[in-house]
């Protein structure tokens, strides 16, 4: 099958009309494997799989994050093609409106930022100072802890220290995430400037080497879920987090916060990363908050205008438009963000649902990997007809 046979789609006439519809029953038939040099010999590849990609992550992590960016740009693209802007000139601009917003972006944030950096070192005297009442009982439930287990009075005066170095290692963690982002950030433009001009040539060469028509159908079907179900993901929550910024930056303007767009700007940021994103913004504006404000209740505002913000948006707003498409276990969806961010930093914590999300697509349309599909879904909630 040449590529000329294929429409601008990227998917043959005829497969296109043969290639099934995504079924809305979870697939009956869900044989696990039964051959035990076949999962010894997987799960070898897997071990060895993810040793490369945390040895490679230096290449591996821009070009993954632009895949993923092309999965999000690519509604643009094709409203592009409609209207015949020539791909070439489709795929400039999108990168440069979204490198320009980056750069905007940062130039607009980096004096707020840099001002409260400075601050921050400061204001630790107040800060020990009103978290006072919080610290004490905390510091003695925890020797009350220890001594309780049987630990040495040597381990319980290192437990008392740890705080503040869990903080440095946190902070390290996040700089060290920002830096490998950044370093690679050039290649992750380059990588998706030319998927955006190459279209669907990847998938036209794949569904060419398939062996039989099943196998070149399946391929479509899978990358056409992939695309849908990840691009509408990808937009709705990034519309999510662009009015969670925006409500949050009004809250905090409303409260007399200073910097209000820089406060909006790192709820946007924070809401990629679930549970564990807001969980660090509630410590952020917590922090804040008793650094800038008084009275004592006025500085916990800050953390509760956050904290119901995403409440509306994380356990109402969101699972309503993504529940009939996008279902995965929270337990899995947790462990992924540990694990990624570990492997990859910051940048793969971010990655991790949509990679989570793709695999379970794949998972789904492959008959020996149906149960780990099934596996990977979260429980669904009945809707009304």
């Amino acid at each position: 099958m040449s590529a000329e046979s294929m429409p601008e789609s990227g998917v043959p006439e005829a497969l296109e009309t043969a290639s099934p519809k995504p079924s809305a029953e979870p697939a009956k038939d869900m044989p696990l494997p039964d051959d035990p040099k076949l999962v010894f010999l997987a799960g070898l590849f897997l071990i060895a799989a993810l040793t490369g990609a945390y040895f490679a992550r230096e290449v591996l992590l821009p070009i993954v994050l632009a895949f993923v960016l092309k999965l999000l740009f690519q509604p643009i693209m094709r409203l592009l093609a409609r209207v015949h802007v020539p791909r070439v000139v489709a795929s400039l601009a999108v990168i440069l409106i979204f490198l320009g917003i980056i750069v905007g972006l940062g130039e607009l944030l980096s004096t707020p930022a840099a001002n409260w950096a400075k601050r921050l070192p400061e204001g630790l005297p107040r800060l020990e100072q009103r978290v006072q009442f919080i610290s004490s009982p905390l510091k003695a439930l925890s020797r009350f802890l220890a001594h309780a287990g049987g630990v040495v009075s040597g381990a319980a005066n290192n437990n008392n220290q740890s705080t503040p170095g869990a903080g440095l290692d946190l902070q390290g963690s996040i700089l060290s995430g920002v830096q490998v982002f950044a370093s690679g950030f050039f290649s992750t433009l380059l990588v998706l400037f030319f998927l955006l001009m190459s279209g669907d040539t990847l998938l036209r060469r794949l569904v060419e080497v398939m062996p039989s028509f099943g196998d070149k159908r399946q391929v479509i079907d899978i990358s056409q879920q992939v695309e849908t179900d990840i691009s509408a993901y990808l937009l709705t929550i990034t519309g999510m987090n662009l009015l969670v910024g925006i409500a949050t930056g009004l809250a905090m303007w409303a409260i007399g916060l200073q910097d209000a767009l820089l406060w909006g700007a790192i709820a946007f940021l924070l809401n990629y990363v679930p549970i564990l994103g807001p969980l660090v913004g509630l410590g952020l504006f917590l922090a804040v908050g008793m650094l800038s404000l008084d009275p004592l209740w006025k500085a916990f505002m800050p953390m509760a205008l956050y904290g119901a913000i995403h409440l509306i948006e994380g356990e109402t707003v969101t699972p309503i438009l993504l529940a009939q498409r996008f279902i995965l276990n929270p337990v899995l969806v947790i462990i992924a963000l540990l694990f990624w961010d570990w492997m990859w930093g910051v940048p793969g914590a971010i990655l991790a649902v949509p990679m989570l999300a793709i695999t379970k697509v794949i998972c789904d349309r492959i008959v020996p990997l149906a149960a780990f599909g099934h596996f990977l879904e979260g429980k669904k909630q009945a809707m009304e007809p």
